[in-house]
């Protein structure tokens, strides 16, 4: 069995500040707190440089790749809106997926992990997840981001279409899979679903900030 690497988090602004040695205890700093900034790192001696310096000077934002004329065609994102990512560990690998509102990054709602899961598996799930639970609110035109084309893809032909293979271990994944497809089947919904444009905006608000 492959060890999994040792990874280091720094927390620049959370519960607690400082470098953690696992993504729980992580967590626990950042979780629900507005504004939080953290990152992981390969190895101590990285993480404890980045520490003693300032969190803009490692959160690599893709925005930074196109000129400012290029971004106006973009636009801005709608801040009104829930925004919704995945995190997996591995490929396949535990797996998470989450919820937050865009303009404040409260947290709206968390799952995980599963077990030999995949990123687009996740993407699909958080989307299906956010659209019931605004449908539950009634929020019908509420819009909802996703920085995924293939999940967003997958939502509108409502249907999961991984080429993961299931087994015992994750079964529990592949029976909440089948019921986020008969969801979708079984409802209607308004609600815009929003392509995150990461080169223009920087990360997605529910990023997992694990890269």
């Amino acid at each position: 069995m492959t060890r999994k690497k040792q990874k280091y988090y720094v927390v620049w602004r959370g519960v607690k500040t400082g470098v953690f040695t696992s993504w729980e205890d992580c967590k626990k700093q950042i979780e629900n707190f507005k504004g939080a900034q953290y990152k992981s790192f390969n190895t101590k001696d990285e993480a404890l440089v980045a520490y003693s310096k300032n969190y803009a000077d490692y959160r690599k934002s893709a925005s930074k790749l196109l000129s400012l004329a290029a971004k106006e065609k973009y636009g801005k994102p709608i801040l009104k809106s829930l925004s919704v990512d995945a995190a997996c560990s591995g490929n396949p690998g535990l797996l998470e997926y989450r919820g937050v509102l865009t303009d404040t990054k409260k947290q709206i709602f968390i799952e995980g992990p599963f077990k030999k899961g995949t990123n687009n598996i996740g993407e699909f799930l958080a989307l299906v997840h956010g659209i019931a639970l605004l449908k539950r609110k009634n929020l019908p035109d509420f819009p909802i981001y996703s920085d995924s084309k293939t999940a967003i893809s997958w939502v509108k032909k409502r249907h999961c279409k991984t080429t993961l293979k299931f087994d015992a271990e994750n079964s529990e994944l592949l029976a909440i899979i089948k019921r986020a497809e008969k969801w979708l089947q079984e409802n209607t919904f308004k609600n815009p679903i929003l392509k995150w444009e990461t080169k223009a905006w920087g990360e997605i608000p529910a990023d997992f900030g694990r890269k």
